[in-house]
This record gives structure tokens, sequence and C-alpha cells, in this order.
């Protein structure tokens, strides 16, 4: 084979490696864009670009898929639905009370379901994975009740806050976590 023969060949190999890698960037882009949804736009901003964000977010799924989420038994069920009640009550007379109630019941069922617990945003990342519609209500609670603390949030917006909390409490104790991964009792 001649020198001119084998620089062809070995140019179009590498031309064949570099649309089959820009391929397999844009189904993995694509398929993180389906599963994760408005968090895949969070995590765009928050890295900075989206292949920094896509390393990120196929990282966080295998973190997750190395987890084991279950379902809750139905007492537990019962027993969380009972306290969330009780939150949802005691919030006309102590709102901010409430919303740490529903955070810590919010982190509780987490706890119960298997997912690993640590700082908030950790949290938020793994909550992600499985629930990536209701995620940026977690975290928009979560700024609520840090705002509260700070004496800037309102009635009006921890009550808003408890309706966030709401949305993640009913996926984490109805929800089947998505990506094809399925609760186990």
């Amino acid at each position: 084979m001649s020198t001119s023969a084998l620089i062809i060949v070995l140019g179009a190999l590498i031309a064949l490696f570099a649309v089959g890698f820009v391929v397999y960037r844009q189904r993995r882009r694509k398929s993180l864009q389906a599963q994760f949804g408005p968090e895949y736009s969070h995590a765009v901003r928050e890295y900075g670009n989206e292949s920094r964000a896509v390393d990120a977010l196929a990282a966080r799924k295998r973190r997750m898929e190395k987890i084991h989420i279950h379902g809750l038994s139905s007492e537990d069920q019962q027993r969380f639905i009972d306290q969330w009640q009780v939150i949802q009550r005691d919030f006309v007379d102590d709102p901010a009370r409430s919303i740490q109630h529903a955070d810590t019941l919010v982190c509780d069922v987490m706890r119960a379901r298997g997912y690993p617990m640590s700082d908030f945003e950790h949290r938020a990342e793994d909550i992600s994975v499985d629930h990536p519609q209701v995620v940026q209500n977690f975290r928009a609670a979560h700024t609520i009740a840090e705002r509260h603390e700070r004496g800037q949030a309102g009635t009006e917006d921890l009550r808003q806050a408890l309706v966030y909390y709401r949305n993640l409490f009913d996926e984490l104790l109805e929800a089947n976590p998505a990506g094809g991964r399925r609760s186990k009792q």
C-alpha cells in the first residue's frame, strides 16, 4: 500500500471516529434532556456550558443507578400522609414552623425510600434523577425557607413553599423512579 493510500485510509478512519463521537454526544445529550427536563437547563446554567452539564448529569445518573431506591410500605406511606396533614393543618397558626416540618418530612420520606442524605444541593441532585419535574419546586421551597430565616419572605411566600413541598412529597410517595428503575417494596 502506498503512503498516500495509507494517509487516505487513516484520514477516513479519523473522520469516521469523529462523526461517531459527535453522533454519540448528540444522542447522549438528547437522552439526558429528555430524562432531566427542566433540570437539564438548570445544569447548563450551573456548570457554565452544555458539555460540562451533560457530563455532570450523566455522572449523577450513574451514581443513582448504584443506589437502591425503593417504595414505601403502605404503613409508612400512611404514617407520612398523616404527618403531612398535621403540617397543613398547623400552617394557619404557624407558617414558618410548618415549612420547617415540611422540609424535615420530605427528608424523612427520602431517607425511608433509600436516598442518600447529605447537604441540600446533593439531595436536590439525587431527586433530579428520578423526579426532574419537581426538583425545581424543591429548590424554590428551600430558597423561600432560607429567605424567611433572613426575614425576607412573607406568609404568601411560605404558602407557596408549602405547595412546592407538597408536590415533591406527593411524587416521593407515589411515583416510581424514572429512567426504568422501578420501586421495590
